[in-house]
């Protein structure tokens, strides 16, 4: 079971991000643990500057923006190695 966090203060991208990484889980029948992170100092130890971020299984694949669906689903699937966004983002890698 893949464990993701979704940092992020509370903002409408933040929520946002929460349920596209929810509804894609369940649609794809991925069992995940999923929890959001409010607390400003605990975002900070991912070192995430720009929310909404995310970190699957201890590592950080987004930083900042809505995430695609595509990458939302590479990140399901366990594609987590190119870069901190799988790709999609210059911004955070």
């Amino acid at each position: 079971m893949k464990n993701i966090k979704v940092l992020g203060t509370g903002c409408a991208n933040c929520k946002t991000t929460f349920k596209l990484i929810n509804d894609a889980a369940k649609a794809l029948g991925v069992e995940i643990e999923l929890e959001k992170l409010e607390e400003l100092s605990e975002i900070m130890t991912y070192g995430v500057m720009s929310t909404p971020g995310v970190v699957v299984d201890g590592t950080v694949v987004h930083a900042g923006g809505l995430p695609t669906k595509e990458a939302i689903n590479s990140w399901l699937a366990g594609a987590t190695e190119e870069g901190c966004c799988g790709g999609q983002s210059e911004k955070c890698c």
